[in-house]
Parts: structure tokens; sequence; C-alpha cells
């Protein structure tokens, strides 16, 4: 048995692994991949974080006066997803709380992630149901990494992120996995340019975004787009841009609801800053697409 599945129309593919129920290929119609593929640098391609987003203080969740081991970005990236549904262009892969997920997360869940594919858009959904009797605290976000370069002979200094609101300029800084102090970043009117440089500190964290998608661009020498993939998302709140400023040849755009802990901050998981609650009963869907 495969361990993924595929996805197709005329315009693109995409390939989803059962494990993390993670993206692990998104071609273009001519055959050319836009995902990372994973590297020394990172190993991951575009994992689903769940049910925190970031670190957590001492890497411990804290509930009802019991701690509880909680790595970054939870667990989910790990899990081992069924597939609940399958068609040529449509999937949904679902996580479910167990024994050893209560050991770590003390909460019945259902996660449920759904990939479609129309046209040239690939459309990922997650969807949290709360199947229990008490009120479900979480984080979600996603976390693909597209290739940066994104065109080969293209400068990664000839990339940018155009977003479509009108953002602060501001962004909160990542440090030891927590959220640290707000730093400048250099806007140019909607335009980031991209730079190793901008991640010699780790991720920017854009708390509450104003934009509800940016476009991804690769530039030639004479200013002409190469290639563009405009990314979108609801339901989600925040966002974060990330690479390491050592040659690693990717750029994450990852939409978020919650963040790392801040610094000095190790209270009660359901009290911690940003975090969803969802109560018996409910569901919270949750949507990122891009366009290539």
């Amino acid at each position: 048995m495969s361990d993924r599945i595929t996805l197709q129309s005329n315009e693109l593919s995409a390939e989803i692994a059962f494990v993390g129920a993670e993206l692990s290929s998104l071609k273009d119609r001519d055959g050319d991949e836009l995902l990372w593929q994973g590297g020394p640098e990172w190993p991951r391609r575009s994992p689903v974080l769940f049910p925190i987003v970031g670190r957590l203080a001492g890497d411990t969740l804290h509930h009802a006066g019991r701690p509880y081991p909680m790595t970054q970005h939870g667990f989910a990236r790990d899990g081992e997803f069924r597939l609940v549904e399958e068609a040529p262009t449509r999937a949904v892969l679902r996580l479910e709380d167990d024994a050893q997920s209560r050991a770590r997360y003390p909460f019945a869940f259902r996660l449920d992630m759904t990939y479609e594919i129309e046209a040239a858009t690939l459309k990922v959904t997650a969807e949290v149901t709360n199947p229990g009797s008490q009120v479900l605290p979480f984080g979600l976000g996603a976390h693909p990494g597209f290739r940066w370069p994104l065109v080969d002979g293209v400068a990664k200094g000839d990339h940018a992120i155009e977003f479509d609101g009108v953002e602060t300029g501001e962004a909160l800084s990542v440090r030891n996995g927590l959220l640290g102090p707000v730093r400048r970043i250099p806007l140019e009117g909607h335009v980031l340019p991209l730079s190793e440089e901008l991640f010699a500190a780790d991720a920017l964290v854009l708390p509450d975004v104003a934009s509800r998608s940016v476009r991804y661009v690769a530039r030639a020498a004479d200013g002409s787009v190469e290639r563009a993939l405009l990314f979108a998302w609801e339901g989600y709140r925040d966002l974060g841009l990330w690479s390491k400023p050592t040659g690693a040849a990717f750029l994450c755009i990852e939409p978020w609801y919650s963040m790392a802990s801040p610094e000095g901050w190790d209270g009660e998981f359901a009290e911690k800053p940003g975090i969803v609650h969802l109560a018996p009963g409910e569901s919270r869907a949750m949507t990122w697409r891009v366009t290539v």
C-alpha cells in the first residue's frame, strides 16, 4: 500500500502523505516542482500544526494542575492519519484522539484535513471538531515551504511578498521558539522584498495580519514576473514567514490561529494568549489556497 495519495487536474498535481497528512509535492502543468522537497536545513515540506503553533515554555502544556509534554508545533505533523474520502481531485484524511495523544494532550478531538484541486488552485481545509464534553483549547496552523528561488536562475533577492492589505511594518520576533519583542520589517508599501537577512533572527510573526492573501513573486532582472503564486487564507488570524539564513532553498508562508507562547508566559493552556476555544459538539474550519 502506498504511503501517499495523488490528486491531479490538467493544471496541477499534488501528493499528500498519510503521515501528518502532509503535502509532499505540488507540481504545475509542466511538471515543475513548487514545493521544497526537504533537506538537511529542514526535513519537512508542509507540516500541519496542531494542537499548538510554535513552542510552549519548557515544551510543557499545563492543564488542571498537571504538566503534559508538548513539543514544538504539536503532534499532528507526525500522526498517522487515515483516509476517509478519496476522489481524483479531492481527499480527506482524519486524525482522532487516542490513548497516546491523551498522554500529551488530555482532550478529545477530531482533525480532518481536506485537499482539493480545481484547475490551477490547491485548497487545503483543516477542520477541528470537539466530540468531548469539555471545552477544547487548541492552536492550528499551516506551514507550507515553497521553493526559493521559485524559478531557476532568478536570484533569491529578486523575490518578494506582496500583501493585499495595509500592514504596519512591524512583526514579532522569535527567540528560542518563543515570541520576543517587536521588530521592524522593511516593507515598501505593500511589498516585502525577500532576503536571507530577514530570517537571521528566526521567523517573522505578524499577529492579526490585515491581509487575507499575499503574492509570492519571482522577477527577472528587467522587473518582469517570471513566476508568481497567489496564496490566500480564511479563518486563520496570524501569519508567519520563515526561512533559514544559510542558503536554504525554501520560504514558508504560514497562516496560523494562535502563536508560540510569549517570553515569560507559562500558564494554563486554556488561558494562553490567542488560543481557540471550541465548545462540545462544535467544529471550526480554516482554509488556505495556493494558485499557480
